[in-house]
């Protein structure tokens, strides 16, 4: 039966569907996030049809020719259990073929996925609460922009395995109204920045990269009072200390965990100096 699934690539306009069914299976996707992954990689996002109707998808994200990134890895309820998710699967690692590969799975998952060659390297803890902060901004707070587009996609590099112009470009851009971003500027040198998006739910801070824990304390407080009352989500890698300190200190509590894996030797970035993952979908 599993022969009768046709698989093929979804066209700018039709991102609206894996948005959707990821808002289903409540991963609580930002209001504008299509738009940004399809400009990461415009091939990258498959569907499987059966009789012209749209039964799972999956994207396959490729970072210029190292890396790559599987997200969004969701069947129909109906269609779950009879190998459609398999021939799918094997559509998107093909397309990435032999780069270095991450992506972000639960628990349940990660034995499944080691099978097929990725190995969990770290944990993403998912902190949720609610803003409750309205500070003055730092002098050193300056929106990002066109102008300062170009030090983010620098800054950027440090903390991805491979460059995303394109993806930042859409991520962070100001004309959005559900979006708000800021970088940390002192005495010229770019120190951080952080990304506020709203969510079908709340708003998502992600990435949220900073030199020091100071400055990231900076960042998330001009980020998150900008929504007071309202609920906000911040992902964290576990091996960053302060990271979890940080969503402790102003009341985020623990609802959900990813596991990092990848296939392929996993990349050496600074977790240190990053509190807020980009985005579980894509990396």
């Amino acid at each position: 039966m599993t022969s009768k699934l046709k698989i093929r690539p979804l066209e700018q306009h039709e991102m609206k569907v894996p948005m959707d069914m990821a808002g289903e299976e409540g991963w609580n996707p930002g209001l504008e996030d299509g738009a940004a992954f399809f400009a990461a990689d415009s091939k990258g996002f498959f569907c499987g049809e059966i009789d012209g109707k749209l039964i799972n998808v999956i994207s396959a994200v490729k970072y210029e020719d190292s890396f790559g990134f599987i997200g969004l890895y969701i069947c129909k309820p109906e269609f779950r259990q009879q190998g459609f998710g398999h021939v799918i699967w094997d559509h998107a690692m093909g397309y990435l073929g032999n780069r270095l590969i991450g992506l972000d799975a639960v628990l349940e998952q990660t034995a499944s996925y080691a099978e097929h060659g990725f190995r969990s390297v770290y944990r993403n803890i998912r902190n949720a609460g609610i803003s409750q902060w309205d500070t003055p901004m730092d002098p050193r707070i300056a929106p990002l922009g066109h102008g300062i587009f170009p030090s983010v996609v620098d800054y950027d590099r440090r903390f991805f395995p491979a460059g995303r112009t394109q993806f930042l470009r859409q991520w962070c851009a100001p004309m959005l109204e559900t979006r708000r971003g800021f970088a940390f500027v002192d005495d010229g040198e770019f120190r951080g920045y952080g990304v506020l998006r709203k969510c079908l739910e709340g708003y998502k801070i992600g990435p949220l990269f900073a030199d020091t824990p100071e400055i990231a304390d900076i960042l998330f407080q001009a980020l998150a009072g900008q929504v007071k009352g309202d609920p906000i989500i911040l992902d964290t890698p576990e091996p960053n200390a302060a990271a979890l300190l940080l969503a402790e200190q102003y009341e985020l509590s623990p609802e959900f965990e990813t596991f990092r894996m990848y296939r392929g030797l996993a990349p050496e970035l600074p977790l240190d100096q990053m509190f807020g993952i980009t985005t579980f979908e894509l990396g």
